[in-house]
């Protein structure tokens, strides 16, 4: 059992950071996002591991979509591969954003 356990290696837990409602209430650009303090970790685990997928998790309530593809584009703008992020429209209605970087695709 034991070997099992060491064959299989460990299990890499998804990063998540929620994304601060404060975000939208100034100017954003590609600078401010990755200076932000709650979306640091996952910025900075995305980068270290270019192979993880990358989440943007929101609910459906009226701006939460628009938020989500917005955010998508300031990653892409980060020089993140489009490619490695999607949105998940898997939150209630008045949830706040998260993004997750897990394990690749």
């Amino acid at each position: 059992m034991l070997l099992l356990a060491q064959l299989a290696g460990p299990v890499a837990a998804a990063q998540r950071c929620p994304v601060p409602p404060e975000l939208w209430d100034k100017p954003r650009s590609g600078r401010a996002l990755a200076a932000n303090p709650a979306l640091k970790p996952c910025l900075e685990q995305a980068a270290l591991n270019p192979s993880a997928r990358v989440v943007i998790r929101h609910g459906s309530r009226g701006e939460a979509p628009l938020q989500a593809e917005e955010l998508q584009g300031w990653l892409a703008a980060l020089a993140l591969d489009p490619a490695r992020v999607a949105l998940a429209n898997d939150l209630g209605a008045g949830d706040d954003l998260v993004l997750e970087v897990g394990a690749p695709k």
